[in-house]
């Protein structure tokens, strides 16, 4: 999120190069360069404001009561501390780390994770971290050693697969530089609990044991990922979609939105501008195609009837259709 659409447009920029390395089955961007990003309190990723994303917050935390009951929690990443707080209201005894942190909670460490906090733990909780770290396998080694070797990890990322069947182009973005399968949390530890797929598919999950962290090359045979020659074609399609009316909006302002967004604009669609249900990024522009992001009160009144909104999540279709009511046109950008 920018504060204006001149520092929107001149945002920092990355390719995106996608390998696949065959010793150890891990999918990650080739051409990451980490001194691009910079993850401070001025990023924005809450997705709690929607009671959809509520609901899958709430199913993992059903996991966490039964995994993780009576011992310490260290969520690693724990972004403005939001999941961490539902932890915590569980009766659990839990702490975070996390350098965007903006608040002054005394037990949550504003910080990269770092050995040399000596902090141990029962168990850890890694939500959407894993997918921006260089070097996975490292930073998961840096964790067990920093916690003594033992331990249960909660480890959640977006799935390889689903992006790939649903053709799901805007979920390869820069700030993501490893993409995973559950296939790959099986070669990684040697003792999991429970795995899975979580919120529609396009999550998975792993409960494991630290101590059972080991070589991936040295688990079988690697299975070998396969794009589809017309990955992009959902972008095509949503191009050459008919305009409904005056205007054309995405609803999303989170990295999906942004990617479509941009990718719109530069293919000569732009869009008018986004909606986002979460405060801290209404007032904002998107980087790159600089839409400025409306609340749905603000964003539902500029809108014709028969307006194309293009949502970003189908997961959310019930609850955007429910506030922006059947006059205008939804458009799925997920849906195969």
């Amino acid at each position: 999120m920018f504060n204006s659409p001149e520092a929107a447009k001149s945002c920092p920029s990355g390719d995106v190069v996608l390998v696949q390395d065959m010793k150890t089955g891990l999918v990650f961007n080739d051409a990451y360069d980490q001194e691009i990003l910079n993850y401070d309190e001025s990023y924005q990723n809450e997705q709690g404001h929607s009671h959809i994303f509520q609901s899958h917050l709430n199913e993992v935390l059903g996991k966490i009561d039964l995994h993780f009951s009576g011992g310490r929690i260290l969520e690693v990443g724990c972004g403005k501390g939001g999941f961490l707080d539902l932890i915590r209201q569980r009766g659990h005894d839990a702490i975070g780390v996390d350098p965007a942190y903006e608040g002054d909670a005394p037990y949550i460490h504003k910080q990269h994770f770092d050995a040399s906090l000596k902090i141990k733990a029962d168990a850890v909780v890694l939500r959407h971290v894993l997918e921006h770290i260089p070097q996975p396998l490292e930073f998961l080694r840096a964790i067990a050693s920093a916690n003594g070797g033992q331990g249960k990890i909660y480890i959640e990322v977006p799935c390889l697969d689903w992006i790939i069947q649903q053709r799901a182009w805007f979920d390869v973005f820069y700030e993501h530089v490893n993409y995973f399968r559950l296939s790959d949390f099986n070669r990684m530890f040697g003792v999991t609990y429970e795995m899975g797929h979580l919120f529609g598919g396009q999550y998975i999950y792993v409960i494991a044991e630290l101590a059972s962290l080991r070589e991936p090359e040295l688990v079988g045979l690697v299975d070998v990922v396969h794009f589809p020659q017309n990955f992009l074609g959902e972008l095509e399609g949503c191009l050459n979609t008919p305009l409904k009316a005056s205007n054309r909006i995405v609803w999303g302002a989170a990295a999906k939105g942004v990617m479509f967004s941009h990718h719109m604009a530069t293919r000569g669609a732009p869009l008018d501008f986004a909606i986002d249900i979460n405060p801290a990024k209404q007032g904002k522009f998107l980087g790159g195609s600089a839409l400025p992001v409306l609340s749905p009160a603000d964003g539902l009144t500029k809108l014709s009837t028969g307006g194309d909104v293009f949502v970003m999540n189908s997961n959310y279709m019930e609850e955007i259709s429910s506030l922006g009511g059947n006059h205008l046109n939804y458009i799925s950008v997920d849906r195969t």
